[in-house]
C-alpha cells in the first residue's frame, strides 16, 4: 500500500475534486478499516498523513481516566483507568493518551479489500458533495437539458450534465408534453438528495423567476442592468405581467423589452407556450403603479388603504380590469402586492386621457434652459 497516496491524488484529479477532500476521504477510510480489522467499532483512532513523503500512520488512541470512573463496556476500547495504564508506563497521569500504531499490512487481504470499499464509498460521497455545492450555487438560473423519460405520473426526467433533473407536472406549463430526446429549458428551483435516485435537480417552468431569467437572456439591457425588472406575475401558459424601470433617460424600458416588431418578447412567449406577456413601466407611486398594472383597462382613480387598493372604474372598463376568468386583476394584484378592490362608478372612461409612454415622456420634456443658465451665475 506504499503508493496508495499517489492513487488517491490521481482519483482527485480524475473525479474533479480537491486533493484535500480526497485525502480527507482517505483518512476516514483508514479509520473505518482499522476499526473493522481490529474489531473495535467504538475505538478511537488517529491518522497522520505526510503528503510530501507519501506515507501515513494509523494510531489507536486510549484516554486515561481516574480510577473512580466506571467505564462502560462499549467504551473499553477508548478509555483506561489510571491503575491499569500505569502497568504500561509508571509516569502516566489522568488525561494522558496511550498511542499504539496499527499497520494494515499486517492484516493481509482483509485490510486491503476493506480499505478499497471504504475509499470508494468516501470518495463518492465527496464527489456528490462537490457536485451538490456547484449546483446549489446555480439555484435560480436557467438550465438546458435533454428529456430522458416521462413516468406514469407525468413527471419528466431531464439529463443535465452528470445529473438528473426532475420536472414534475405541477412545475410544467399546462398543456406541455415532452418526449424522450426533447431539449428543454427550466429554472433550477432546488437541489435535493433522493433515497432512490440520489442527487436530484428540481426544475420548474412555471415560476415568475423563469420568465425574468428568459427575458434577461433575450434582452441585453436587462442582462446588463440598464433596464431592471422590478416584479413579475404569471398565470403559466396564459398571461404574465412584468414591471420595468430604467434610470437612463435615453432608454425606453418597454421598447427594449419588447424589441423591434416584438421580436424579443415574442421569442420568450414562444418558449412559454405562447404565454401573453404584458410589460409596464414601474412607478414608486402606488396609485400610478396599480393604474398601470390594470391595463388595458382605464381607471378613474385609485385610493390606497393599507394593503388594499380601491379602484374606481366605469362599467365599460370593469370587464377589462377583471379580464377573462379574473386573470387581469389577479396578475395586477400579484404584481403590485395590493389586494385590488373594484368600485364601479357612473360614467364612461375618458380614452383621450390614456396616452402612451412615448407621448407622456415627450410631454414632460422642456425646452426652457433658464434653469441651466442659473447654475452658472
Amino acid at each position: 500500500m506504499e503508493k496508495i497516496l499517489d492513487i488517491v491524488e490521481a482519483i482527485a484529479i480524475e473525479k474533479d475534486i480537491s486533493t484535500e477532500e480526497a485525502i480527507d476521504g482517505f483518512r476516514e477510510a483508514l479509520i473505518n478499516t482499522a476499526k473493522r480489522v481490529t474489531n473495535t467499532p467504538n475505538g478511537n483512532f488517529e491518522v497522520v498523513i505526510d503528503s510530501d513523503k507519501k506515507i501515513y500512520n494509523i494510531y489507536k488512541i486510549v484516554s486515561v481516566v481516574n480510577d473512580s470512573v466506571d467505564i462502560a463496556p462499549e467504551n473499553m476500547d477508548s478509555f483506561l483507568n489510571l491503575i491499569q495504564a500505569k502497568e504500561y508506563d509508571d509516569s502516566i497521569e489522568v488525561g494522558d493518551k496511550l498511542k499504539s500504531e496499527i499497520v494494515l499490512e499486517d492484516y493481509g487481504r482483509t485490510a486491503s479489500s476493506s480499505l478499497f470499499r471504504e475509499l470508494e464509498y468516501h470518495i463518492q460521497r465527496r464527489i456528490e458533495k462537490s457536485i451538490f455545492e456547484s449546483y446549489k450555487a446555480k439555484v435560480g438560473t436557467v438550465l438546458i437539458g435533454t428529456v430522458n423519460r416521462v413516468d406514469s405520473e407525468n413527471s419528466t426526467f431531464v439529463e443535465i450534465g452528470e445529473l438528473r433533473g426532475l420536472l414534475t407536472q405541477r412545475n410544467r406549463i399546462k398543456g406541455e408534453k415532452f418526449k424522450r430526446g426533447d431539449t428543454i429549458k427550466a429554472l433550477l428551483r432546488y437541489v435535493s438528495i433522493d433515497p432512490e435516485y440520489g442527487l436530484i435537480l428540481e426544475l420548474t417552468r412555471t415560476a415568475p423567476k423563469f420568465l425574468e431569467k428568459l427575458m434577461a437572456k433575450e434582452v441585453p439591457e436587462i442582462e446588463d442592468g440598464t433596464v431592471e425588472i422590478i416584479n413579475s406575475s404569471r398565470i403559466p401558459g396564459e398571461r404574465a405581467k412584468l414591471s420595468l424601470k430604467t434610470d437612463h433617460l435615453n432608454i425606453d424600458a418597454i421598447g427594449a423589452a419588447v424589441g423591434v416588431k416584438g421580436v424579443r418578447i415574442n421569442s420568450v412567449s414562444r418558449e412559454l407556450s405562447n404565454e401573453n406577456i404584458d410589460c409596464l413601466e414601474y412607478s414608486p407611486i402606488p396609485e400610478v403603479y396599480v393604474t398601470r398594472a390594470l391595463s388595458p383597462a382605464i381607471v378613474k382613480s385609485v385610493k390606497i388603504d393599507g394593503e388594499k387598493a380601491i379602484v374606481n372604474i366605469t362599467s365599460d372598463q370593469k370587464a377589462k380590469a377583471i379580464g377573462k376568468n379574473g386573470i387581469n386583476i389577479r396578475l395586477a394584484s400579484m404584481l403590485t402586492g395590493f389586494n385590488i378592490e373594484l368600485n364601479e362608478v357612473e360614467g364612461i372612461a375618458d380614452r383621450s386621457a390614456q396616452t402612451n409612454l412615448k407621448e407622456f415622456r415627450d410631454n414632460q420634456k422642456t425646452k426652457d434652459t433658464t434653469a441651466l443658465a442659473d447654475l452658472f451665475n
